[in-house]
This record gives structure tokens, C-alpha cells and sequence, in this order.
């Protein structure tokens, strides 16, 4: 049995044993060598001068896949860990109640204003042109002059109509000529009676009548070159103030040219634009509250004029607001009006910031917060008027930012 266990280490363990013990002398822990081979039969020590040392007991080596399980095991047990502290420490968190500022819900006096920026302008103002082409020879009028009805303004070098005009006179004067020679001529045959042939009489009688003809038709072209002279001087429709100069003497002006603008400074009012998106908000008599640029005060004025076409180009409506009280102002002055479109003296409003997605809002009740679903006007404004869905007394979130519904909150206390 010895024979077969030693012919067994000789050939199947030779290799395991010598790797075990070469182990054991990197740590230390073996001084000799011993070699068993079937050859030999026992075991030899090479170094007979000292005791054998004791050899601590083998241990199998460990699986490599065994640790690499144990260390998934562990880095999964550490992440569960992880994850249900964050848990216990959100839930901590989400018990804990929100300081929120609230504020009451109450009647109260609401007036619902549109905002627009305007510009002062002249109830009444005209551009003032030419009506025939040529060189503007002379300019009587000077920016902020008041002018008067028909007071000459500007005029055209009219030497060409002048010439036309005598010319007409000319041709005229000798159509009277011959008029008058064609009446002498008639009444004289109608004179010699029965002496002179009656188709003679009767060709006097149409050389007349020929004859006023022309002298009608060259009156009218002198009288019509005679307008057109007129038209070179160039004199003011109505009283006003020149506001604007435009040309310059000796240029050349037609009828496309402005030569000024012509203002009525008496009767000033604001002109504006509002926004399409609130076009059918805005009404003529509508009253509105104006500040003039530089101004500290306010004015009272109402719309007197809204157009009733939108302008495709810039989606503007215009409108015209007057003073209640007539005012003095340069045309341009900027003007910040407030339109009043609607007052109404007891409504329920809350702060834009306390909407959520425009259609709902949140109440403090029994400590949490309470979505409540509300009809608003939506209006350009901080405050919104609430026509639905707010009573008396509700307890409104004034900031819905970070808020969920049901949510634990604590009011704050001012």
C-alpha cells in the first residue's frame, strides 16, 4: 500500500508538493528542501545541522470568481443602502412644511387699465403742396409762424403762364374786333331793308352769331390761364402754425413735394396705437388718465376716435385720445396713457405669480396646499380680475413656484 501511495506522489503530486513547499520558503517559513522521489523512498534533508522547522497547514487556493460575486454582492448591498437613505431622508424633507406668504381673498375696488405710449398731434393739420411744377422762386413762411387764411406761403416762377396768359388776353381782344366788325357789317344790310339779298342778310346774321362764339371760347382759356396763374401762388388754406419746413427757395417742386405742415395748435390730442390683441376692448368715450414726458401730474381725456381697420403691416389699431381740458404741448411730446376699459367696484383678484398655467390657483387649507381650478381675465396687468372658482376668505399662495398640490405648507407670519 506505501509502494502505491509513493509511486502515486512520484508521478501525479511530485509537481504540487514542490510548488507548496517553494511557497512556503518565499515567505519564510521553510529553511530545507525535501524531495521525495520513487527512487529514494523516504524523505532527505539537505541542511542536517538544525531542526526542522513546523510548516503551517496548507490552505486550498481560492476560486477568482467567488471574490469577483462576493465584491458585486457587496457594491450592491451598499448602493440598496444608499438609496433608502435617500428615501427615509426625502421623505424627512417632504414632511417637513413649506413657508409660503399668503393673502386673503376680499372685495374690493378694481379698475382695469390698458397701458399705450402716444404722441401729441394736432386735431387739424394739413400738408401743404403745389399743384403745378417749376422753380420755387420765393418762401414767405418760417417754421412756427402763424399764418392766416389765404396768407401767401410760397410761389412759383410764373413768367411761362404769365406769357399764356397774354397771349389769351391778345386773342381775345382781337375775336372783340372782329365781332364787332361782323355786327357792324349786319346791321347795315338790315338797314338797306329789301336791297340786300336775303342770303346775304342771313351769312351777316351767322358771321354774328360766328363771331360771339370765338370771342366766348378765348374769354374761358383766358379765364382758365388765369386760374392756373393763380396756382403759382401758393397762400394758406386755414389759420394754424407751421410746424414743418420742407423745401427751400429755388428748388424744383411739383406736386409730390411738400413744401410745410400747417397745424392747428389750439386743438391738440393724443394719437396712438393699441395692440389688435385687445382691439375689441378699446370704445370711443372710454376714459383715460395721461402724463405728459416731463410731467408729474396727470390729465383726464377720453377716445374720441378709434379706427375700425386693423393695419396688416404692424397689427396696430389707431386711435385718438382728446384732453378733457385743453392742453398746450409741442406736436410729438410722448405721452403715457392709461386706458380705463373696465371698473368694477367690489372683485375678487389675485397676483399673475399665483396662477398655475393660467387657469388654476393654490389656497391654504388644513395645512396643505389646494389646487382650485379659477376663470380669470387674462389682461396685461400684475393683478388679475377672477370672475370663478375664489371665495371670500380663501387663503392664496401669492407665489405658485415650487408648489405641488397637496403638498404640507406652513403660512408665513408677517
Amino acid at each position: 500500500m506505501l509502494a502505491y501511495l509513493n509511486r502515486t506522489i512520484g508521478v501525479a503530486g511530485i509537481a504540487t508538493l514542490s510548488v507548496r513547499i517553494g511557497y512556503l520558503e518565499g515567505l519564510g517559513l521553510a529553511s530545507s528542501t525535501t524531495t521525495k522521489t520513487p527512487q529514494n523512498g523516504p524523505a532527505r534533508s539537505q541542511d542536517e545541522t538544525g531542526p526542522t522547522p513546523r510548516v503551517p497547514a496548507l490552505r486550498p487556493v481560492a476560486d477568482g470568481s467567488t471574490t469577483t460575486r462576493r465584491r458585486w454582492i457587496f457594491g450592491a448591498a451598499g448602493l440598496l443602502g444608499l438609496a433608502v437613505a435617500g428615501l427615509f431622508w426625502s421623505q424627512f424633507w417632504m414632511a417637513r412644511p413649506i413657508p409660503v406668504a399668503v393673502e386673503i381673498a376680499s372685495l374690493a375696488p378694481i379698475t382695469r387699465v390698458l397701458a399705450v405710449n402716444g404722441r401729441i398731434a394736432a386735431a387739424h393739420s394739413i400738408d401743404v403742396r403745389s399743384v403745378v411744377s417749376g422753380n420755387l422762386s420765393r418762401l414767405s413762411a418760417a417754421e412756427g409762424d402763424v399764418v392766416e387764411k389765404d396768407q401767401i406761403l410760397a410761389q412759383v416762377d410764373a413768367a411761362a403762364q404769365n406769357a399764356i396768359v397774354r397771349q389769351s388776353m391778345a386773342a381775345l381782344d382781337t375775336a372783340l374786333v372782329a365781332q364787332r366788325q361782323a355786327t357792324e357789317t349786319y346791321d347795315r344790310a338790315v338797314a338797306l331793308g329789301g336791297n340786300v339779298p336775303r342770303a346775304t342778310l342771313e351769312a351777316n346774321a351767322f358771321a354774328v352769331q360766328s363771331a360771339a362764339q370765338e370771342v366766348a371760347r378765348l374769354t374761358a382759356l383766358l379765364s382758365q390761364a388765369q386760374i392756373v396763374l393763380e396756382t403759382y401762388t401758393i397762400r394758406a388754406s386755414v389759420a394754424g402754425t407751421v410746424l414743418e419746413l420742407d423745401a427751400e427757395a429755388g428748388q424744383i417742386i411739383g406736386p409730390s413735394t411738400r413744401l410745410l405742415t400747417l397745424a392747428d395748435l389750439g386743438n391738440l390730442l393724443v394719437a396712438a396705437d393699441v395692440d389688435e390683441v385687445y382691439a375689441t376692448q378699446i370704445a370711443v368715450d372710454q376714459q383715460a388718465v395721461l402724463q405728459l414726458a416731463g410731467e408729474t401730474g396727470t390729465r383726464a381725456g377720453h377716445l374720441s376716435f378709434v379706427s375700425h381697420r386693423v393695419n396688416e403691416a404692424t397689427g396696430g389699431l389707431a386711435i385718438k385720445i382728446a384732453f378733457d381740458t385743453p392742453a398746450r404741448a409741442p406736436v410729438g411730446l410722448t405721452v403715457t396713457t392709461n386706458i380705463i376699459v373696465d371698473r368694477r367696484d367690489a372683485a375678487l383678484s389675485v397676483p399673475r405669480t399665483a396662477l398655475v398655467d393660467g387657469n388654476g390657483i393654490f389656497v391654504v387649507a388644513d395645512g396643505t396646499a389646494q389646487l382650485r381650478p379659477v376663470t380669470v381675465v387674462d389682461w396685461p396687468a400684475a393683478r388679475l380680475i377672477v370672475d370663478a372658482g375664489l371665495a371670500t376668505g380663501d387663503a392664496v399662495i401669492v407665489d405658485a413656484t415650487g408648489i405641488v398640490d397637496g403638498q404640507t405648507v406652513a403660512v408665513d407670519q408677517p
